[in-house]
Order: C-alpha cells, then structure tokens, then sequence
C-alpha cells in the first residue's frame, strides 16, 4: 500500500534528524586550528574529512600591501562593480511594499576604487555599498583556462598582491581554482545564509570576518522556501533604491534571516562559529551553509574558489541532504499561486 504524502514527508524528515543527529555525535561542533599552512598531504586529508579548519600564517603581499591609499594608487581609474544596498544584505529575502518576501539582488554601480572607499569610509548613514561580484573579480575561470582568450577581470592590477592560486590546495585538489574574489566592505555588509558547490579557501587581508557554519547534514534546519525574484533599482543615479520584481524564476532560498539568533533555529541545529582576524584563512569545504558578518571600519578578505570533483558519490549525497529533486514549500504561503508554490531542485 502507498503512503500519503504527508507520511512520505514525516519519514523523510525523521530521517534528516537522524542523519544529523547521528553526524553531530561524532563529531560535536569543534573545529581544527592548524598554526602553519597544510602540506599538500595534509590538505587531502582535511579535504576528505570534510570538516572547516582555522589556519594561521598564510601570507601573501596583501595583508601588509592594501592601505586605502595603495589600493587608490594601484586601481587608478579602472572602474569596479559594487553592489549597493539600503541596509546591506545583498542576494537575501527582503520584504517588499506589496507585503510579500522576495530572493533580492542589489543594484550594481560602477565607480572607481577612490570613489567606493571614499564613501564607504565617510557614509555611514546612506546605502551601504560592498565589492562583492563573485565572478572572479580578481582571477576569473578564464584565467586559468588554456582554450580561453579573456582572463581579464576588474581588480587585475591588484594581481601582483594575491597568487592565482594556493599550492598546497592545488595539487592536493589536482587542479587550478574555479575563480580568485576580491571582496570589500564594512560592519553594515553581510552574507545570507547559504552553501556553495566550492572547496573554499577564504582569507581575510583587513579587518574582521564573523562566520557562522553548518554542516550539510544540517540542511534541514535552514528551511529553504521557494520565493519570486527581484532586484534593487534606482530610476536615476541620486534617487532612492527601490525593491523591483522580475519575470525570473523563483529562487529556493534558506528562510532563516539571521541564523546567529538561536530562537530562529530548530533545536536540532549546531552552528559552529569562527571568527578570522587579518591574516587568518579559513578552510570551508564544499556544501557548508555560512552566514557572514564583518566588523571593522573596512574588511577586504580574498577567496580561492576550487570546483567541486564531479564524479562519485559527494554531489549526490550534498544534493540529497538538501532535499534537492523534492519540492519545497513557498516563503509567502498566504498568497500561494499555481506559480510560485514550490519549485523543483
């Protein structure tokens, strides 16, 4: 005899809650702190436990290079993509005017270093600005792609500060990063709580990095919701930002706004939190759920971004733990239409 789906739904989530509880006692919420960087051997190792790790005295140029003034210098009048915000959660579920919840972009202007840093520095009032494009805004794909004829990106005048890539991690991983980021920013900027398909090795060059983890065995907790898409807009350069629907498909999203607010969570949830300092590096293996804060007038942190090994068992085991390929409910269930009610992994 078939069972109901509110049975099926019942079976799956009691099985989700012994995964992760059954993770969680072996391993606890610790994390290794190693005081110098990995061999290449020992990198493969932290690689196949898949657990974060805090790793102390990786230096490149830019930890003691990138003062405002030299960034200035060194950029000149190159332009920079920033994205801008009224409250600094960039790519988050914000509520619009209409009174449903939105996945919203910001919007992205294009100003020279001097310009970004200079109102970054001295408003603190207005839209909160942070360089955070994500595409390889330092070594994009097509650095490291032989068959490519454009490895150029927006900071590459600040190449000479930062490797393309971490040789410790590249030959243990057999391969180049997927993409090199700049990011910059200040306190008000923060990251939504999500998972990336990377092997992440995240440094912090100024300032103060507060990250809040979870272990994909903990995917269940994060809730995500199907929500409808939109973008910051502005209809000419001095006037306000406004929250502006798209035609684009929904979003599945974690519903959890602020994961480090312990009521928000179910009480099966461990997060694990690690601060960086300038010249920490993180070690955040693939599918763990981050949520990011700074503190500091200004953080610049750098990531190497190294593509998630396809074959085997590890996508489809991350894919599972989140319930990809299973609907998943709507982030505005009182106003559920035939279109946005779920959508599919």
């Amino acid at each position: 005899m078939l069972s109901s789906q509110p049975e099926l739904d019942a079976c799956y989530s009691n099985m989700m809650r012994w995964i992760s509880d059954e993770y969680h006692g072996l391993n606890g919420s610790q994390y290794e702190v190693l005081e110098t960087p990995p061999s290449p051997l020992e990198f493969a190792r932290l690689v196949q436990i898949s657990r974060p790790v805090l790793i102390k005295g990786y230096k490149v140029p830019a930890q003691t290079l990138w003062s405002n003034n030299y960034l200035i210098e060194c950029m000149g009048d190159q332009k920079i993509s920033v994205a801008v915000t009224p409250d600094g959660r960039a790519d988050a579920i914000t509520a619009g005017q209409d009174g449903r919840e939105y996945f919203t972009e910001p919007h992205v202007q294009q100003m020279t270093m001097a310009e970004f840093l200079l109102k970054i520095s001295s408003d603190k009032k207005g839209d909160v600005l942070y360089v955070q494009t994500q595409n390889g805004n330092l070594y994009p794909s097509g650095y490291f792609d032989p068959s490519s004829r454009d490895g150029s990106s927006e900071c590459e005048k600040l190449r000479r500060d930062a490797p393309s890539e971490i040789s410790w991690c590249s030959e243990a991983l057999g391969r180049s990063p997927e993409a090199v980021n700049v990011w910059v920013g200040d306190s008000r900027s923060m990251t939504s709580v999500h998972s990336d398909p990377f092997e992440n090795i995240y440094t912090v060059v100024r300032g103060t990095k507060h990250f809040t983890l979870f272990p994909p065995t903990e995917a269940w907790c994060l809730k995500e919701r199907s929500y409808p898409h939109a973008t910051y807009t502005c209809d000419t350069p001095i006037s306000p930002l406004k929250l502006s629907p798209t035609n684009y498909p929904p979003v599945r999203w974690s519903s959890i706004i602020n994961p480090d607010d312990s009521t928000t969570l179910p009480s099966g949830a461990h997060p694990i939190h690690i601060t960086l300092h300038a010249g920490d590096t993180l070690y955040l293996p693939v599918g763990w759920w981050h949520y990011v804060r700074q503190s500091g007038d200004i953080t610049i942190a750098l990531n190497w971004w190294y593509d998630l090994q396809m074959r085997g068992a590890q996508w489809v085991w991350l894919s599972f733990l989140r319930g990809m390929g299973k609907d998943v409910m709507s982030g505005n269930p009182a106003q559920m239409n035939n279109a946005d009610t779920t959508e599919k992994g």
